[in-house]
């Protein structure tokens, strides 16, 4: 019989979650500094060293590797011969480290879960509680595998019922192109296949915190079907094109991870969920002896990577205007420097209501000749001016974008991932841009912001909108005022580059 204790639970959840704020799993680290070195789209290159550079960055000032630092998602084995010194139960034990964790004043995790989720939507304010699963199983341990997922990602989870007879591979095939950027890939693809609908969904989460060895697979051949359907979906899904945060390119996956289960004879469940260029995971197992010990990267299983400006464009956002903007074209690097101000779901939807009522915005907030940013920063701690600051998925604002740009004088807009079509066409119309920062490099992106201010809506916490002031802000042209999208336009080249699948024209 193995005694547990209250605490030592605690304090390795909490740990654990610390831990994978700043450090990249080292296989991450591994397949994707070969996955840059192999890349020979710029675009995707670029993006794939500023997710590096931002890596060590994290690991070597125990910062968050993205402003969005996850839904807490636990799967517990307990031993059915634990004993636990305990007063609270198992799910509260659990929360309390997410609460210690994301409160931990040294390294302040970024608070995203709301309550009332149909409602009002109230930010609990400790990223509690956490999503628990708990199996009961043989032996006196305890194992944990424990994962913050941001939201960008999970947005993007995938379900489907199949027939018996239908293609897995065709489904994937043709979902993931319709998944956007908006994942930010590179990162890893993770399937549940079998039991029922929700068994598939808990299968894709479990799979997506599993090891990258696809090389390993690649280099000994598959066993069994599931290593062929890998195989299959790796090649595949890499020949889409979509590449690096979309932009093209020849690795969009790191790797594909299959877990499976028994199923009703009438039924294929089928789940799909991508995990992000921040994959964050840890797994630890608890024997009685006190609190999981997580043992700290070497800093020379990092790349070291210098970015340089190379043909890019410094520009002073001060001073633009819409006849300045008219020649950016989509992939041209840029360096930002000057005042913008942030805004993201909740800002826009009080923005967009005291316009329609014909009240004005709230002062210090002018839009006029400006780039408003979509992110929802990190609290700073010590000196920093700010913390993580990297950009949230632009589509969630698409329904925001026409009225903003016809009514506020705003010039362009920052974010990440691709703009549905009625943004693109209001980008169009008004002769407007849109930028996007590197998901995943949200420490880097930070490093370039010099002052911070929150002028508008406190209350909001993280989705308050501030004023940056930044100096060589690394950006790249997305949407040029012709409404010209290299999300369009760069996956499809490649994709015709690559040659494995014909590229559809419409």
């Amino acid at each position: 019989m193995t005694t547990i204790r209250q605490d030592d639970f605690i304090q390795s959840i909490a740990d654990a979650l610390q831990y994978i704020s700043y450090y990249h799993p080292k296989d991450f680290i591994q397949a994707l500094y070969s996955a840059y070195q192999k890349e020979q789209s710029p675009a995707a290159k670029d993006a794939m060293a500023q997710i590096l550079i931002n890596s060590r960055m994290c690991a070597e000032g125990r910062r968050p590797i993205c402003q969005d630092t996850g839904i807490v998602t636990v799967f517990l084995k307990i031993g059915m011969d634990v004993r636990w010194d305990a007063k609270l139960d198992v799910g509260e034990m659990v929360n309390q480290g997410v609460r210690r964790a994301y409160l931990q004043p040294d390294n302040v995790l970024r608070a995203s879960i709301l309550a009332d989720p149909a409602g009002k939507r109230i930010n609990t304010k400790d990223n509690t509680p956490a999503v628990i699963h708990m199996d009961l199983v043989a032996g006196d341990k305890v194992e944990v595998e424990l994962a913050a997922k941001g939201g960008g990602s999970e947005a993007k989870a995938k379900f489907i019922m199949l027939n018996p007879s239908d293609s897995i591979v065709d489904w994937v095939m043709k979902t993931v192109p319709t998944m956007g950027a908006g994942w930010c890939p590179p990162g890893i693809l993770g399937i549940g296949i079998g039991g029922t609908a929700e068994k598939a969904m808990i299968l894709a989460k479990q799979a997506c915190m599993s090891s990258i060895d696809i090389q390993d697979l690649l280099a000994r051949g598959p066993v069994n079907a599931l290593e062929e359907l890998r195989l299959e979906l790796y090649d595949k899904v890499n020949a889409l094109g979509l590449g690096a945060q979309g932009l093209g390119g020849l690795t969009t996956v790191l790797d594909v991870k299959i877990l499976d289960y028994p199923t009703h004879a009438a039924n294929k469940p089928v789940a799909m969920i991508p995990n992000c260029a921040a994959t964050r995971h840890a797994h630890f197992v608890l024997d009685g002896s006190g609190p999981a010990l997580l043992t700290p990267p070497k800093l020379t299983d990092w790349p070291v990577i210098t970015q340089a400006a190379g043909n890019a464009r410094r520009v002073d956002i001060d001073t633009l205007t819409k006849q300045d903007i008219a020649d950016w074209r989509p992939g041209e690097t840029l360096l930002l420097s000057g005042t913008l101000l942030t805004g993201r779901d909740a800002a826009h939807k009080r923005i967009v209501d005291l316009l329609h009522k014909g009240e004005p915005l709230p002062e210090g907030v002018d839009f006029k000749d400006k780039f408003i940013y979509y992110v929802g920063p990190v609290d700073p701690v010590r000196d920093e001016v700010v913390g993580p600051a990297g950009p949230t998925t632009a589509t969630r604002m698409d329904g925001f974008t026409d009225t903003v740009l016809a009514q506020t004088g705003l010039l362009g807009m920052i974010g990440k991932a691709e703009r549905g079509p009625a943004a693109l066409r209001a980008i169009e119309k008004h002769r407007s841009v849109y930028l996007i920062a590197v998901g995943g490099a949200a420490y880097l992106v930070s490093k370039a912001i010099r002052k911070s201010r929150v002028v508008a809506f406190p209350e909001l916490g993280m989705e308050a909108i501030h004023e940056f002031v930044v100096e060589d802000m690394p950006v790249t042209v997305a949407v040029d005022s012709r409404g010209e999208s290299i999300h369009d336009t760069a996956p499809k080249y490649w994709q015709s580059r690559i040659g494995k699948i014909p590229v559809t024209v419409v």
